[in-house]
Formats: structure tokens, sequence, C-alpha cells
């Protein structure tokens, strides 16, 4: 796919990147539940708090200049909590290149290996983790009390982390 570039996010990509995860949550998540009263507008709200409280934690995959993906990063442990790409441009790579930059910018800090999680009936997400080198550990019940429960796939991938000196010289 031509015109691909990658960045951190800015905080006025908000809007655009809550917008990213609704979409890409209606197409793969909301089949998997049963639909309650409120539970598309919950979604939206939690999704843009995740992007507003992780804004600085986010990168962006960009198609000619334009957000079309994004994934960040927890805080203070090598965990991915959000991957999200346009439902209409699943399947072409960009999730598979922003993950391994942010694979790639967690090795840098020397995290030996990354966590994530994804819902167990979410088929294809896991087989997308699994090709990317991700193995299960473990299955449990996902505690979000705004949707019914459902099984949780927690994933891990051993990393290779930079070891020694960066020479800051040219």
């Amino acid at each position: 796919m031509p015109g691909i570039t990658m960045r951190k996010a800015e905080p006025k990509d908000g809007h655009r990147l809550a917008d990213i995860a609704y979409r890409a949550w209606e197409s793969s998540i909301l089949p998997l539940l049963t639909e309650k009263p409120g539970m598309r507008e919950a979604e939206q709200r939690r999704l843009a708090q995740a992007v507003s409280e992780t804004i600085s934690r986010i990168i962006v995959a960009e198609v000619d200049g334009i957000a079309v993906a994004w994934c960040s990063r927890s805080a203070r442990r090598a965990y991915i909590p959000f991957l999200f790409v346009m439902p209409e441009l699943q399947g072409h790579g960009l999730g598979s290149m922003l993950l391994r930059r942010m694979e790639s910018m967690l090795e840098l800090e020397g995290a030996d290996r990354v966590h994530l999680e994804t819902p167990a009936d979410n088929v294809r997400a896991v087989r997308f983790y699994e090709k990317q080198g991700y193995r299960i550990l473990a299955l449990r019940p996902d505690g979000r009390a705004a949707h019914e429960p459902f099984m949780s796939v927690h994933l891990e991938k051993r990393l290779d982390p930079f070891e020694g000196e960066i020479d800051d010289e040219d």
C-alpha cells in the first residue's frame, strides 16, 4: 500500500483515532455481544476517553496523510492495550507495521517480552497475533461492566531487547 507513514499521535488526532477505534469495535467486537440500549454510546465514550488518556503513548499509521490505524502502549509495562485499523483497510499490513514499530520501541527500552489481550471469540484477531509471533498464555473472563462478559485471550511475545550504549555521535 503506497503512501504509508507512521508517527506519534498528536492531541488534534483524538477525535479521528476514537472514530477509528469505534468503527473497528463495531465491526469486530459488537457482533460477539448481545446489543443493549446505550451500549454503542458507552463504547464511543470509553474509546474517546482511552485515546485522550493515552495520546502520548499512541503511534499512528497514515495513508496519504490520513490517519487510518493506531496502536498504544501502557505507561508502566510492556503491554499493548489497543491496536485498531479501519475495517475497510484491515488485511493490508497496517496492523503488522504498527505492532512491529511498537515492539521495536519497547525493545529499545529494554523490554524482553510484550503482552496484550483480545476477545477469545475474535478469532481473526487471535490468528493475527499468532502470525505476529505471539503465543497464548491464558484465557480469562473480561471484567468490563459495560459489556456482557466474554473470555479474553492473554498473549505474549518474546522480544530481543537492545543491550549496550547508543553512541550519539555521527
